[in-house]
């Protein structure tokens, strides 16, 4: 019993010795230049592939008669 308590005494006092969780933050809220650059030249490669092609136009052929 007093082997219980004092286990539960210490794993209570360990808990609260203990700081506060971290909360994660980026170190800059705006990204590099380079990078920057990189991420507009892939998002301007994206919308080119994605952009629809012109269709060639189908023309008639003159009636020969």
């Amino acid at each position: 019993m007093k082997r219980t308590t004092l286990a539960l005494l210490a794993a209570v006092l360990a808990g609260s010795a203990s700081p506060t969780p971290a909360c994660a933050v980026p170190p800059t809220a705006t990204p590099s230049p380079g990078y920057d650059a990189r991420l507009q030249e892939q998002r301007a490669a994206a919308r080119a592939a994605d952009a629809p092609t012109a269709k060639p136009r189908r023309v008639r052929k003159p009636r020969t008669r």
